[in-house]
């Protein structure tokens, strides 16, 4: 099994210069750390490794001694981690790595998966259980074990649903139709014709690709690019962020704070990455929510929260790590020295992900307030135009209502505008009964108000909110048409907000 990484260096010399030399504002010396958002981010994901061990825990050392290393006070890494060498399995690491992930504001862990059985599907259920304490959830990474293919990941993603997917802390996106997610390590190596395997899941699961290359990800859900360093110049993020937009895809770009391998692995010439107190983390969250670099991105990835080996942690490593080691700290990150700079990118963590949820939140409701007209409604005060009030506190009557036989509601944009990402609030979003949350129906838009194209077909829903991404494309007017209104044999449908945005 590798215990390092293979990351594509994509830096040439001259623009790894140009990223550490750009002067970027961070919080005084001693100040306090930023405010944490009141909910963690359910789209800041921190690649979180597992894979760690002890004498006291697993029997043995277990990563630490990598490149000729002797814990506890020898280990192979740049830095050393405030907790020390731990183990992955330990209930108190678990749980201090937790707490630390909900003070970075980051609301989802992509856990580093290497099969069925391994060391590190047998820590999942504590790590599941932490994350619950913490409000947090937990995504997948799917390590290229000996032996893995397309097939085998079809099992694998089959397996973490069944064994996994009924645990209150397993992440479901939301805003994607409440669908789990699969990032893909190291896909390039399988041959793009086997991925055919994934139209088996692709459908009730995310699946990323790890490329900006895309004409290699025919039967993926997206792209992440993991690598830390390459984040630095963002090299193809503005073609794959834009790709994926057009095409209704998850487009997750990687960030870290810096990359630096030389005691795990001895002798190695890749290049490395300095974290300039912090200027390299800022850059690398720059460029991957800037509008020219591929932004605003579904989801922002992290790399990593503890892959010690490489250089890449936002966990605290220890300020006073043990003498004559050569090792780096944190300090001097921001502005901070001593205990202070341990938690340093954590917290810079947050202030971004803050960044990253209110730029996500600027994103205007293109249908907001726009002429609306409908089939039917129910009464004189449930028109269509509640549909498109902005509100879903007005009490049971602040929606429209139609017991008509075709039930559509038709919205004019006022102008032909890009629309890649639709939201409908049915009955329980309202507070009405769930059973009432509209079962079955089409999103459509048309450029004249004559022709219309399906774009979007859901079925079976019993959500309260639906959020349904497509390809983005051009539409002066949408209609919502509703073929089954409820769950059960009630006849009316109840829609508190129909909402339209760009991406």
């Amino acid at each position: 099994m590798p215990f390092s990484r293979a990351l594509p260096r994509l830096l040439a010399a001259a623009g790894l210069a140009a990223a550490t030399m750009l002067a970027v504002p961070g919080p005084p010396a001693g100040s306090a750390p930023p405010a944490v958002l009141a909910l963690p981010s359910p789209n800041v994901h921190l690649f979180y490794y597992p894979w760690y061990g002890s004498p006291t825990g697993s029997g043995s050392y277990r990563h630490w001694p990598q490149g000729g290393h002797t814990p506890p006070n020898d280990i192979g890494a740049n830095f050393y981690p405030t907790l020390g060498p731990y183990d992955s399995g330990d209930g108190t690491a678990i749980a201090a790595h937790l707490a630390w992930v909900r003070q970075s504001g980051a609301g989802v862990i992509v856990y580093s998966w290497w099969g069925q059985g391994s060391y590190e599907d047998g820590l999942v259920s504590r790590v599941l259980n932490a994350a619950q304490q913490q409000g947090i959830k937990v995504a997948w990474h799917l390590e290229p074990y000996g032996g893995r293919t397309a097939g085998s990941t079809v099992s694998d993603i089959n397996y973490l649903n069944s064994r996994y997917g009924s645990h209150p802390a397993f992440f479901r996106d939301a805003q994607h139709g409440n669908r789990p997610a699969f990032y893909v390590f190291e896909s390039l190596t399988v041959p793009d014709a086997d991925w055919v395997a994934l139209d088996q899941v692709n459908t009730a699961n995310i699946v990323l690709a790890q490329t900006t290359n895309t004409a290699r990800i025919a039967h993926f859900s997206g792209m992440y690019t993991y690598d830390a360093i390459a984040g630095a110049t963002a090299p193809g993020w503005a073609q794959a962020g834009q790709f994926a937009r057009d095409h209704g895809l998850i487009w997750a770009p990687s960030v870290g704070p810096g990359y630096v391998d030389d005691r795990a692995v001895p002798g190695n010439t890749t290049p490395t990455l300095g974290r300039d107190n912090g200027t390299t983390y800022d850059t690398e969250w720059r460029n991957a929510l800037d509008p020219a670099t591929g932004g605003l991105p579904t989801w922002v990835s992290v790399t990593s929260f503890n892959e010690w080996h490489e250089g890449s942690t936002i966990e605290p490593a220890r300020a006073t790590p043990p003498a004559g080691f050569g090792y780096q700290t944190y300090t001097g990150a921001y502005g901070r020295t001593g205990a202070a700079a341990e938690t340093a990118y954590l917290d810079r963590t947050a202030f971004w992900a803050a960044e990253f949820e209110n730029r996500r939140a600027a994103s205007p409701n293109l249908a907001l307030n726009k002429p609306a007209t409908a089939d039917s409604q129910c009464s004189a005060t449930e028109g269509p135009a509640k549909a498109v009030n902005g509100s879903v506190s007005g009490g049971t009557g602040d929606k429209w209502c139609s017991l008509g036989a075709t039930r559509f509601l038709r919205i004019d944009l006022g102008a032909s505008l890009p629309v890649g990402r639709f939201v409908v609030r049915h009955a329980g979003a309202g507070g009405e009964p769930v059973r009432w949350n509209t079962r079955d129906f089409d999103i459509q838009t048309s450029l004249d108000g004559t022709a219309w194209t399906t774009v979007a077909a859901v079925r079976a829903n019993t959500a309260d909110v639906t959020t349904t991404a497509v390809p983005r494309g051009n539409a002066r007017f949408l209609r919502l048409a509703i073929s089954t209104p409820t769950q059960d044999t009630d006849t009316a449908a109840r829609i508190y907000e129909f909402e339209a945005y760009t991406s």
